[in-house]
């Protein structure tokens, strides 16, 4: 069963219009009915040529769009589809009709290299907000072929995303039609599964994951922090906590900067930040060697090999990871996605299940409650927080992003 706005998808290829650009909620349906709808009329309207099916990654493309296509009883039935998974190619055939399906990840600005060259009957621009406008430009030009099409799909971004102002607000311009989806245009969620979702952001990320809004995070990041509900002490503090739960040191290395170490607790639904270590240079007067620093980090560690634990470390501190690795310590480089880790980290701390010790974590709560978005930056089309009193927030970003299953925050 298809929603009036899926139908709209699936009917748009036979509009004469040349691009269709789809934006809005997460979980709206888009994604899965675009990949149907441009599958059927590449299939339709050609043989014998190539098309190019691009996420932020190839990863990120094999998940949203080939899986679910290869899942369609529809499809399943009627064509045969075959996906080499090492070349990164779908091959879709229907009697002596054929054509290949190329899988691209557009994830920075050295992408546009990986699709120079190739001749293209179509493409779709899965994530396309999420994608450097180098790779897109570079995609579009592949399209030479006579009736070919250009398929966008998006969640918004700031007002100033040059995806806007070039696509969004010229569809006239670009032989364009545009959807906006709402969460409700998508059948196959409950009432329930609608309001879990919408639970899991607020502020910013709620009015464009939600509310499916274009709109530039202004003030406070973490505006959705409670005093109360987001903390603990030693009184509330879970009995047993240590032995119920995984722990992880979470590490922002700095040298001129502060370095901090955040002691964290994670039972399987609530992140527990319990201690920190925090070396500022600049106040103390002296910066550490990494030698010292590690000295540091296994005290604060335990010194008893039983409580020897992960750590997952700024991925630019090199020399400080190796360090590590040579006293035995299993170490991670922490996933660096600025974008994504502040959407998580907001998504568990508006849920409450992030709760950090309110005595013996006073720098990381200072932090994250004058953490603000660049406002320079977000009237320029880029979306950063400020660089400034970020080290407490950057090391919890690190293990949310590394650690905590993308279910929790609701990803997948």
């Amino acid at each position: 069963m298809f929603s009036p706005k899926q139908i709209a998808v699936l009917k748009w290829p036979y509009t004469g219009k040349r691009a269709l650009i789809c934006d809005g909620a997460v979980r709206s349906g888009k994604t899965s009915v675009m990949s149907l709808s441009f599958l059927l009329w590449a299939m339709g309207a050609f043989d014998r040529q190539s098309f190019a099916l691009c996420g932020k990654t190839v990863g990120s493309a094999e998940r949203n769009i080939i899986q679910p296509l290869l899942a369609v009883g529809y499809l399943q039935k009627h064509f045969s589809l075959r996906y080499a998974r090492s070349e990164h190619v779908l091959t879709v055939t229907r009697g002596r009709r054929s054509n290949r399906f190329y899988v691209f990840g557009g994830r920075d600005e050295g992408s546009y290299m990986l699709i120079q060259g190739i001749t293209l009957a179509g493409v779709f621009l899965d994530e396309v907000a999420l994608m450097p406008r180098s790779f897109v430009e570079q995609a579009l030009a592949r399209c030479s072929v006579s009736g070919a099409k250009l398929w966008f799909n998006c969640n918004p971004d700031v007002p100033e995303h040059w995806f806007r102002k070039e696509w969004l607000l010229k569809l006239r311009e670009k032989d364009a039609d545009h959807l906006h989806f709402r969460m409700e245009d998508n059948p196959s969620l409950s009432q329930e599964t609608l309001e879990m979702y919408k639970s899991l952001y607020t502020g910013v990320f709620k009015r464009r994951y939600i509310d499916g809004e274009w709109t530039a995070g202004d003030g406070l990041i973490y505006d959705m922090l409670d005093p109360e509900a987001n903390t603990y002490g030693d009184t509330d503090r879970p009995k047993g906590l240590e032995y119920v739960s995984s722990r992880t040191v979470a590490c922002d290395y700095g040298t001129v900067n502060p370095c901090v170490f955040l002691d964290i607790y994670d039972d399987g639904e609530t992140v527990w930040v319990d201690r920190e270590y925090r070396w500022d240079s600049r106040k103390e007067l002296r910066q550490k060697t990494d030698g010292e620093y590690a000295d540091d980090f296994l005290d604060f560690m335990g010194p008893d090999p039983q409580h020897f634990c992960p750590a997952v470390v700024d991925p630019s501190a090199a020399s400080f990871i190796a360090e590590l690795r040579r006293r035995g310590v299993y170490t991670l480089q922490g996933d660096n996605d600025v974008p994504d880790g502040i959407r998580r980290v907001s998504s568990l701390l508006g849920r409450r299940a992030v709760r950090i010790h309110r005595e013996r974590c006073e720098g990381l709560l200072g932090e994250l409650g004058s953490y603000v978005w660049d406002s320079k930056a977000a009237a320029l089309g880029v979306e950063r927080p400020v660089k400034a009193l970020d080290h407490g927030p950057d090391a919890l970003r690190y293990y949310v992003n590394t650690c905590v299953p993308k279910w929790r925050y609701g990803e997948e």
